[in-house]
């Protein structure tokens, strides 16, 4: 190991697991508020997908990826791109099976892998409302690799039920990648996969609000490797991975 991967910090370790969920000529897309899987995205064309299209949610097909935004909504990701798809293009791409990998967020998710994305309470009285699904509940259904990301897990977002579900597929079960591991919620419950090196297990149970089996051996999840790292910093010289990433 070298001493550069030895510095990697959690967020970088984060986005290296998303970049790893994203094959080589992988169709993927990002919604809004995604930041962290726009930067795994472009790791991954920067090293082991070069072959991959991305979907942008400002409607961009494959644009350029030089550094991260801090919005997702930038126009700047707009530059270079080969051409240009409508939210109904996206929907139908997904329909059609040609949608690879989305990462999804979420203020709440449960065991089985509902998630919340819509209120606290409920949709009747709801105390709060969240950002909203924005056709997220059909989506995940359609993308072949749906992907959770939780960046900042407790108790109070890994929740023993969702108080809405604004999304759910029963049919499968589904990763989740949080800043202190990762978890496959379905219908079985939910399994602890890896630890990050920096979280032992009890740790995970103090900050997860579901109870969920762990395996004899535990994988700990490996640090980026060197080109990787050096993409990640290339990509976000701003640094803004830091600041959205707990641990």
């Amino acid at each position: 190991m070298t001493a550069l991967m030895m510095d990697a910090t959690p967020a970088e370790t984060v986005v290296s697991l998303l970049a790893r969920e994203i094959e080589e000529d992988a169709v993927v897309a990002t919604g809004v508020a995604s930041p962290l899987p726009i930067l795994a995205i472009a790791v991954a064309k920067a090293t082991h997908a070069p072959g991959l299209t991305y979907i942008a949610c400002v409607g961009s097909l494959d644009p350029d990826l030089p550094s991260l935004f801090p919005s997702s909504e930038d126009l700047g990701y707009l530059d270079g791109r080969s051409a240009e798809v409508s939210i109904p293009d996206l929907f139908d791409h997904a329909r059609r099976g040609r949608v690879d990998t989305v990462f999804f967020g979420a203020a709440e998710v449960d065991a089985t892998g509902r998630t919340n994305m819509t209120a606290s309470g409920s949709l009747e009285r709801p105390r709060s409302k969240f950002p909203g699904v924005a056709g997220a509940a059909t989506l995940r259904q359609w993308v072949r690799r749906p992907v959770l990301l939780v960046p900042r897990q407790s108790r109070r977002n890994l929740v023993p039920e969702v108080q809405v579900a604004t999304t759910r597929d029963p049919r499968r079960p589904v990763r989740l990648i949080s800043d202190l591991g990762v978890f496959e919620l379905g219908s079985d419950g939910a399994k602890l996969l890896a630890r990050h090196p920096w979280a032992q297990v009890e740790t995970i149970a103090e900050r997860t609000g579901f109870e969920f089996t762990v395996p004899d051996t535990l994988p700990v999840t490996p640090l980026p490797d060197s080109r990787t790292l050096s993409a990640i910093r290339a990509l976000d010289p701003r640094n803004l991975r830091d600041s959205l990433v707990g641990a």
